[in-house]
C-alpha cells in the first residue's frame, strides 16, 4: 500500500506474482538485495569492476524513457535531479490515473508504449 496506494489488484494478479514466492531462493535474494543496498553484505564479486564504474554515476548515453506513477509512495527522487544525466536522448513520462510503483502491472499499456518508443529514439 505504500508504494501502489491507490492500486486494487484481484486475485488473478496477486496470483500471478506469488508465483515467484514458490522460488527456494525467493527469500534469501531479496532478503540478500536489501541488504546489499544498506551496504550490510557483499555483492557478487564478479561484478565489483561495474560496480566501481556505475557508483561512479556515469552519463547515461543510451536514448532513455524514464517512466514514474503519479501515485508513486516508494521513496523516488524528483526527475529534474537526475535528467542531467542522460547526455542521449531522454524523456521523462508521468503516468497519470493513480498509478503507484509497479508500472509494468499497473499501466502495461504506458509501460509497453514506453519501449516500443525508446526504440525509435
Amino acid at each position: 500500500k505504500l508504494a501502489s496506494p491507490r492500486w486494487n489488484f484481484d486475485d488473478a494478479t496477486f496470483a500471478r506474482s506469488a508465483a515467484a514466492f514458490k522460488n527456494p531462493d525467493h527469500v534469501d535474494i531479496v532478503v540478500h538485495n536489501y541488504r546489499w543496498r544498506l551496504g550490510l553484505a557483499e555483492g557478487e564479486r564478479r561484478y565489483d569492476e561495474l560496480e566501481e564504474k556505475l557508483a561512479k554515476r556515469p552519463e547515461i548515453d543510451v536514448p532513455t524513457i524514464t517512466l514514474e506513477g503519479d501515485a508513486n509512495g516508494a521513496p523516488h527522487p524528483d526527475p529534474d535531479a537526475y535528467a542531467k544525466k542522460f547526455s542521449g536522448k531522454y524523456e521523462h513520462r508521468l503516468i497519470t490515473g493513480g498509478i503507484g510503483h509497479d508500472l509494468p502491472q499497473e499501466a502495461p499499456d504506458a509501460f509497453a508504449t514506453a519501449i516500443i518508443d525508446v526504440d525509435k529514439f
